[in-house]
């Protein structure tokens, strides 16, 4: 296991995290019944493993199965005996946790309540890594950063983090932070699988000029990428993504994809999911990408990844049958580029 930087910070976190959206008790409304279904003994027993592989970053929001995964990872660091200054807990806040209106967004107010109640679920004193789960276009960002940075002074938070914003949102976050002192984001959650490069246009080189750490969420495309779908698929493609098809992908690209993916995988005599890790994994502005599992035999396979080498050829054939389609500015910023990249300079004799 590789430990990566933190955004900025001096604070180093494992090259996978350990995602919580499995925690949970099946047949739940909305979306967490097909997603949850781990006890508290399977949950022990996924995050004993996760430590065990030298995991030691974990991410949770508090409306995964609507407070329960944070209660069952909490209760797991009691169960497990896990000594905290080893951990780094992330947790998230924004989404609806109740019917009113103020109990949603990322108000002064609604992050000041869900704070203390993550806290309690979780039973700790303090949240290593508070993201905002998503873009409220009503609450002016100043509120939501002032808001924060005393949660920050106050000790309840040490690093804060954004989920699923714009690049130009981020941009400007960043801009306001530096210009009124506040507490800066450090990290960026977002989608991104060889299925979906769409964060390379915008948000990568923005992680790069700020040095901000990127974790990736759904680095299987939410389970297309395992193997078990598109031609030449062994079985009747069942899982998750059969009733639950998110994220949105191009199916087209993606199976051209997974037919690389499945040469590649018979080469290292690993599966195409550990493949599909291992990508994402190998990309130079990746800090840590976040795995789930609902079983053990998912665990193993998600952490074989970190041990799969992919040498030259192999990301060579990945990218090029992955790539995104030219899109404007990109198109015309890489034809007036011609000329002015960077390179040493010669002076004339």
């Amino acid at each position: 296991m590789r430990y990566n930087q933190l955004g900025n910070t001096g604070m180093f976190v494992s090259e996978l995290c350990l995602g919580t959206m499995t925690f949970g008790a099946p047949g739940q409304k909305a979306q967490w019944g097909a997603i949850a279904s781990l006890d508290q003994k399977g949950v022990n027993d996924i995050v004993a493993r996760s430590l065990d592989a030298g995991v030691n970053f974990f991410d949770t929001a508090d409306v995964y199965s609507f407070g329960e995964s944070e209660r069952l990872l909490g209760q797991s660091l009691r169960d497990l005996g896990i000594n905290r200054q080893k951990m780094v807990i992330a947790t998230k806040v924004h989404a609806a946790v109740g019917e009113g209106p103020n109990q949603r967004g990322s108000s002064r107010g609604h992050i000041m309540d869900s704070v203390d109640a993550s806290l309690e679920r979780l039973q700790l004193d303090h949240i290593d890594l508070y993201q905002l789960h998503g873009t409220d276009a009503v609450t002016p960002i100043d509120e939501t950063l002032r808001a924060l940075d005393d949660l920050v002074s106050s000790g309840k938070v040490r690093y804060v983090g954004v989920s699923n914003w714009q690049a130009w949102r981020i941009a400007k976050a960043l801009g306001i932070a530096d210009r009124k002192g506040f507490a800066r984001f450090e990290t960026i959650q977002s989608y991104y699988s060889i299925a979906g490069r769409d964060l390379e246009r915008e948000i990568v080189p923005l992680i790069n000029e700020e040095k901000l750490g990127l974790m990736v969420w759904s680095p299987m495309a939410g389970g297309l990428l395992s193997g078990k779908y598109g031609p030449g698929a062994p079985g009747n493609g069942e899982g998750r993504r059969a009733s639950f098809n998110f994220p949105p992908v191009n199916e087209d690209r993606a199976w051209a994809a997974v037919a690389v993916m499945r040469e590649i995988a018979r080469k290292h005599d690993v599966s195409v999911a550990t493949v599909a890790l291992g990508y994402v994994l190998a990309k130079p502005f990746v800090m840590s990408v976040i795995i789930g599992a609902s079983r053990m035999d998912q665990l193993e396979q998600n952490l074989a990844a970190t041990q799969l080498k992919l040498d030259t050829d192999d990301l060579v054939r990945l990218d090029e049958n992955s790539a995104l389609p030219a899109e404007y500015p990109g198109w015309m910023l890489e034809r007036q580029a011609a000329g002015r990249r960077p390179a040493p300079f010669t002076p004339r004799a």
